[in-house]
């Protein structure tokens, strides 16, 4: 599929990555995601004032673990919505107190939402639902 470059970016970043954020979370979730390449703006009649970038989705067959997508979206937004607060801070508009919740996650309560990986954000969200 072809995206702004900056979109891009978006659903194939990885954790620690500036980039990284509730989009990538959500699509690496169901697919293999690899950005290919770019497609210069001059590429088109009349150029547009962006750039676009090929990315490859591919369906994974089954998603491991499985979750409810409701819930996902649920703490990747209270995660990412406040992206420089620690866990501990930003999913407490999800529950009065989220330690146990991510001690049993296996996360660490002061980790920032951008560092860490989809697996983790899924056994949150098992853990939530």
């Amino acid at each position: 599929l072809m995206f702004q470059k900056e979109v891009a970016e978006r659903i194939a970043a990885k954790p620690g990555g500036k980039d990284y954020g509730r989009l990538s979370v959500l699509c690496q979730w169901r697919c293999e995601v690899r950005k290919l390449f770019d497609v210069n703006r001059s590429a088109f009649t009349p150029p547009p004032k962006v750039t676009s970038s090929i990315v490859q989705l591919v369906p994974r067959r089954t998603v491991e673990p499985e979750c409810r997508v409701a819930a996902l979206e649920r703490v990747t937004a209270a995660a990412f919505g406040q992206r420089r607060k620690m866990l501990r801070a930003s999913l407490k508009t999800l529950v009065p107190d989220p330690e146990p919740l991510l001690a049993a996650a296996g996360l660490d309560p002061a980790q920032r939402a951008e560092q860490i990986p989809v697996d983790g954000f899924v056994r949150l969200a098992r853990l939530m639902a």
